[in-house]
């Protein structure tokens, strides 16, 4: 799936993005982006109730307001599933602009592997255990990975929110977020019993469950890519740090609307701490098994880097970390997808 007899061009190549997750404007956000620098590869929208419309990089590019607004495409239905839409397309790399469940915990990547078709990315195996948190974070453990306890939820049912109150006694304050989403969605920050009460309905009401909990640790937030080059070579890019102005989070907001937040690229650090994140972000990218790139996010404390969580299709839009981190590695978004497309 990831060698080639003979270099590959965009024209070989399709856009895939939308799905049908929480984070699928995200995703359209990132087709935006990558299709400006890869204006000859096709561009395949893939709505909630799984049709493929083929749409224009002009259509596209006129979606104003992608982060908080759905994309609904005016062209006609090119095939009523992915799936059909595949097998009529035969010889296609599927460059995957989707974030979130099926896009990135596995399902589309097992897909494109039972189908024979080469993609970007992480493979379907290494996917599946990226997108769980509690999983990674158990193989971060196996690799000796600084990692922050955790506590797992199934359900908001009075004996497991017994057990959130206890975790929360023990560290005073921590940190909710879903098992396996990304892009901060369904997040809270717990500082008091009465934050509990108050997360709970919308914990139960979002769908996300199972949740994981973590102590909040206070340090600095730093997020870091990886890269493999036409080499096999991996390389981490520079550091990002994100500063949250006081009484903020790094929520969905902050990370798309640039609500009260703070991006900088490269991350004001000592060499020793640039170098201690770099290893931190190498060392789990290999561990789980990843291919072609990821980014992973961590908390710089005095001791060094604990590992929140990794990303194996990290967003890709003007607003996200990869491009920012490549930029200032001297590599062009394009020059990175043709290296991406011949791995």
């Amino acid at each position: 799936m990831r060698s080639f007899n003979m270099t590959k061009n965009f024209n070989d190549c399709v856009i895939l993005f939308g799905g049908s997750s929480e984070e699928r404007l995200v995703s359209v956000a990132s087709a935006q982006n990558i299709s400006v620098v890869i204006p000859e590869a096709p561009l395949w929208f893939w709505t909630k109730d799984g049709k493929i419309h083929e749409v224009t990089s002009a259509e596209l590019g006129a979606h104003a307001e992608a982060f908080t607004k759905e994309f609904s495409p005016k062209s006609p239905v090119k095939a009523s599933t992915l799936e059909e839409a595949l097998k009529v397309n035969t010889g296609k790399t599927i460059i995957i602009a989707l974030h979130g469940t099926e896009g990135e915990d596995g399902t589309l990547q097992r897909m494109l592997e039972r189908m024979k078709i080469t993609f970007t990315g992480t493979g379907a195996a290494a996917s599946e255990k990226a997108f769980n948190k509690a999983m990674t974070k158990a193989i971060a453990r196996d690799n000796n990975l600084s990692v922050a306890p955790e506590l797992v939820v199934e359900n908001v049912e009075p004996a497991n929110v017994k057990k959130l109150e206890h975790f929360l006694e023990q560290n005073k304050k921590i940190v909710l977020k879903p098992l396996a989403n990304g892009s901060s969605v369904g997040l809270h920050i717990i500082a008091s019993k009465a934050d509990l009460e108050k997360a709970l309905p919308a914990i139960k009401a979002s769908g996300y469950l199972p949740y994981v909990s973590e102590p909040f640790i206070t340090g600095r937030e730093i997020t870091v890519g990886v890269r493999e080059d036409k080499d096999h070579k991996l390389s981490p890019l520079p550091c990002s740090e994100v500063r949250v102005i006081q009484g903020r989070q790094f929520d969905y907001q902050g990370k798309y609307l640039g609500s009260g937040v703070e991006e900088l690229t490269p991350a004001p650090l000592t060499k020793e701490e640039s170098d201690a994140c770099q290893k931190l972000a190498l060392a789990i990218h290999k561990a789980i098994g990843c291919k072609g790139y990821s980014r992973t996010d961590m908390i710089l404390t005095e001791k060094g880097p604990v590992m929140l969580e990794i990303n194996t299709l990290p967003g890709l839009s003007k607003a996200s970390f990869i491009p920012q981190q490549l930029k200032v590695a001297g590599m062009t978004l394009r020059d990175f997808f043709l290296e991406q497309i011949n791995l």
